[in-house]
């Protein structure tokens, strides 16, 4: 056999060219070197597949076995890192169908039967995507745990909220961890809802227009745990909505994440000196010997815009392609592959970071966040941030609202000229603001009595945080 011939073969896909692909383009259009992580899912689908085309009398017993057993030796060999990968046979698909015709000739080679690699592949990425889900969902569950356990212990650690990052009213710490929290549980919703649109079976569509074999493609669906098929074999070929979803869901979690790593160093920060992190998640200068500076936090804030960026090649990817498979679907894989990863280590690392690390005998967390309360709370006291509270004592004592909103202002204003807060202030002075104003103001404009005030669902009164802080365990648990 000649040499062409030798690597026209090779390619393992048609006897109809004349002359072998260029080594340039086997290295251009060549996928295995990152595609071989679905190695699980393909074997996994191969076999489902084989044991159906068995049931259904298109290859025979004897084929399905040595098919199991081949698979069998595959599985090990990639196992044990013995699997020789090749570029020219582009993909991780075609060097597990290779290597299996290798170890057991025809049968390897029937395997392919009632499918084509369209419908193959987007079956082990769904299969593979819907394994990462199902890691990824127990992480979400971490993260928030982590932020419980910190916010189960600051109920009553008053700190100053912001709007336009300005000091506005006074929060619980517990109370603004609880807002993360809220969004990773709604992180966790959206994730069990992508999973129902991955979790469908393609597998059976073929090339893009079905199969003139018996297939039971519900049989396969079952076998591989799978919700149900793919209705439209064009469809279910070509759709890449399951990934692009995905990725939607984990440029969210990037957001969130983003958002309270933002917050991480702006907290650590000297000029608020709210918290503190172990060292261990910081890292120092190579020249100024006192820094410590917070680089988890921002390399998962840098993160976000890798995950987000996924999400925006996605969809670029698709929105030019005409029905059915073109090559560009092979670019799906990087990004998705990339933005499984980022988001795991990221939620992992933050998790431990702001909760500590749970010791698997006891339960009982070490580290996380070292919560600087007192600076917290004279944070709080500066920026006029009780000045709401004298607003709606008045309005109790009967003003308008919008008439005790600029007795009030009056108020701030005399306290900015003596550069004193509004519980500073004398009892004579804020009288002569409003008359109706009587000594048991100082308890409304103090920080406790703030935050109790807000007694309300939702709110951040001491009380309802450690109501949430304890819905949320439950809904964990």
């Amino acid at each position: 056999m000649s040499s062409n011939q030798l690597d026209k073969k090779s390619q393992a896909w048609s006897a109809l060219f004349s002359e072998p692909m260029s080594e340039l383009v086997k290295r251009y259009t060549a996928s295995v070197f990152f595609d071989q992580r679905l190695w699980r899912a393909d074997i996994e689908g191969s076999l489902a597949h084989a044991a159906m085309l068995a049931r259904q009398g298109i290859i025979s017993p004897q084929d399905q076995s040595d098919i199991e057993r081949g698979m069998a030796q595959v599985k090990a060999e990639i196992e044990s890192g013995e699997f020789v990968w090749k570029s020219e046979l582009e993909d991780v698909h075609l060097n597990i169908e290779a290597r299996l015709t290798q170890l057991v000739g025809d049968a390897g080679k029937r395997l392919h039967t009632g499918r084509s690699r369209n419908d193959q592949v987007a079956t082990d990425v769904r299969l593979w995507l819907r394994s990462e889900i199902d890691q990824i969902a127990p992480l979400l569950a971490d993260m928030q745990r982590a932020l419980l356990a910190v916010a189960s212990h600051h109920t009553e650690t008053v700190m100053p909220g912001f709007t336009h990052m300005q000091v506005a009213q006074p929060v619980s710490f517990a109370h603004h961890l609880l807002a993360y929290v809220e969004m990773f549980a709604r992180d966790a919703e959206r994730l069990a809802d992508v999973r129902k649109r991955v979790n469908r079976l393609p597998l059976g569509a073929a090339a893009l227009a079905g199969t003139s074999y018996p297939l039971d493609r519900e049989s396969v669906a079952k076998a591989l745990g799978f919700d149900g098929v793919c209705q439209n074999s064009l469809d279910a070929v070509s759709d890449r909505d399951f990934a692009i979803e995905f990725t939607a869901f984990a440029s969210l979690v990037m957001v969130h994440v983003s958002r309270l790593a933002e917050e991480i160093v702006l907290w650590m920060s000297q000029n608020f000196g709210f918290i503190d992190l172990s060292d261990r998640y910081c890292t120092g200068s190579s020249i100024m010997p006192q820094k410590r500076n917070p680089d988890v936090a921002e390399l998962a804030r840098g993160k976000s815009g890798r995950v987000v960026g996924h999400l925006m090649g996605l969809i670029t990817l698709m929105k030019g392609q005409p029905l059915t498979y073109n090559k560009d679907n092979q670019e799906d894989k990087e990004p998705l592959f990339d933005t499984v990863d980022t988001v795991k280590d990221t939620l992992r690392i933050m998790a431990e970071m702001v909760g500590g690390e749970v010791d698997p005998a006891t339960g009982t967390r070490t580290g996380g966040l070292k919560v600087k309360a007192e600076a917290m709370q004279q944070a709080a006291r500066r920026g006029y941030a009780t000045a709401t509270d004298l607003a709606d004592y008045l309005v109790k004592k009967g003003l308008p609202f919008r008439d005790a909103h600029e007795v009030v202002a009056h108020a701030v204003k005399e306290g900015l000229k003596l550069g004193v807060d509004l519980s500073d202030l004398p009892l004579a002075t804020l009288q002569s603001f409003h008359a109706s104003i009587g000594d048991d103001v100082f308890e409304v404009l103090s920080l406790t009595g703030s935050l109790n005030a807000r007694n309300v669902i939702g709110g951040t009164a001491p009380n309802q945080a450690r109501a949430q802080i304890e819905r949320h365990r439950a809904r964990l648990a």
